[in-house]
């Protein structure tokens, strides 16, 4: 007669051992799905419907900024964004404010709006940006007539031209 000592299952290490893989996912799933709930996604706008909407209006201010010839010329050195503009047209009223807002194309938390006050030929004003990165840069006037947006990759040497003059159809053809 075989006289060994029959253990329990939860004695012996193999169950243990390959209950171990599926408790580990379930930990992870649990992990992950806390992550979800608890943290924003700031890609994720919170008024897509209202953005939706206003989206003739927006181009109405793109195509306002093409007519009138606007070119804006960005430079950002140090902590200073310093923006010069020039129009084609004579219709065009230099403000004298312009509204910028600076974001970042994944990561929200570092975008930013500022209000750039005119001294002289250029607007001017403070930014705290990482040294290096890419960027989008939206202008616009106080009357929110018309508005540029462009990109600009820090490190950047000299200005960085947002907007394009309209194209005339040459009549000597």
């Amino acid at each position: 007669m075989n006289t060994a000592l029959v253990r329990p299952w939860y004695r012996e290490p193999w169950p243990w051992i390959l209950m171990t893989g599926p408790f580990i996912v379930v930990i992870a799933g649990i992990y992950t799905a806390w992550l979800a709930i608890t943290t924003s996604d700031g890609l994720v706008t919170d008024d897509y419907y209202k953005k939706g909407l206003a989206v003739n209006q927006t181009i109405e201010r793109n195509d306002q900024a093409t007519k009138l010839g606007l070119v804006a010329g960005v430079r950002i050195a140090g902590d200073i964004l310093s923006v010069r503009m020039q129009a084609q047209s004579g219709q065009f009223e230099t403000p004298a404010a312009i509204f910028v807002t600076i974001s970042h194309p994944t990561r929200a938390g570092l975008d930013q709006s500022r209000v750039l006050v005119r001294n002289g030929e250029v607007y001017t004003g403070e930014v705290r940006l990482p040294a290096s990165g890419h960027w989008l840069v939206l202008l616009e006037d106080e009357r929110k007539t018309w508005r540029l947006m462009g990109n600009v990759v820090l490190p950047a040497n000299g200005e960085t031209l947002i907007g394009v003059a309209p194209v005339v159809a040459d009549k000597r053809q």
